[in-house]
């Protein structure tokens, strides 16, 4: 069975969801990996890059390892939770019952379709590595409920919900579905399905046709 990718936002860290989060996924019945959002790491980064003037390439580089730091923190807050830094150690930690939080460095920052810039977020990185593992489903969990206002995946991108390279990154075949803080009251352990709203790619309108 194929894993579904789980992007937990930096936004959660911090927060009292954060840790429902990881239970609830840690308690999955289905295999996922989990994608580490860079929380406060990655706010560090934009805040220093004012002050020292480097460039947005660092930047870049910096940002992905701000992922690695958040996944780390995350991994050692539940016992079925596993770091892994490629696809092939992803497998080994799946094969093994446990549940891989993906530090991206590795297998990222060397990659030519990923450009060095802020506009590519960790939820792109995450549809990244779904295409990367031939998933079929991709979850991005949010600090907020916003998404529920709009309809598309491009809608999202223009509210700034979701990265703006998002649309462009996500594999034709992959389904995305995005969740907030507000589902976890509503949902029970074991997890035994994808929580959240599924998001169409395109607006119901432009998929028939409507110009």
């Amino acid at each position: 069975m194929k894993p579904i990718v789980v992007k937990l936002g930096g936004s959660t860290a911090g927060h009292a969801e954060m840790q429902r989060w990881i239970d609830l996924l840690a308690s999955a019945t289905f295999p996922l990996v989990i994608v580490p959002g860079g929380g406060p790491f990655a706010d560090q980064v934009r805040t220093s890059q004012t002050r020292l003037g480097y460039s947005d390439v660092a930047a870049h580089v910096m940002a992905i390892l701000a992922m690695d730091q958040f996944g780390i923190a995350i991994a050692e807050r539940h016992l079925q939770l596993r770091v892994a830094r490629s696809t092939s150690q992803i497998g080994e930690v799946l094969d093994a019952g446990a549940t891989p939080v993906w530090l991206p460095s590795s297998m990222t920052l060397d990659a030519a379709e990923i450009p060095c810039s802020w506009q590519i977020t960790s939820d792109s990185l995450s549809a990244w590595l779904a295409r990367q593992l031939h998933a079929d489903d991709l979850l991005l969990v949010k600090q907020t409920d916003e998404h529920n206002d709009y309809e598309g995946l491009r809608e999202l991108a223009a509210a700034g919900i979701v990265d703006s390279m998002l649309p462009d990154m996500l594999g034709e075949g992959t389904r995305l579905h995005v969740a907030g803080p507000r589902i976890l009251n509503t949902l029970d352990l074991p997890l035994a399905s994808i929580p959240g709203r599924r998001i169409m790619r395109h607006r119901q309108t432009e998929a028939m046709g409507a110009q």
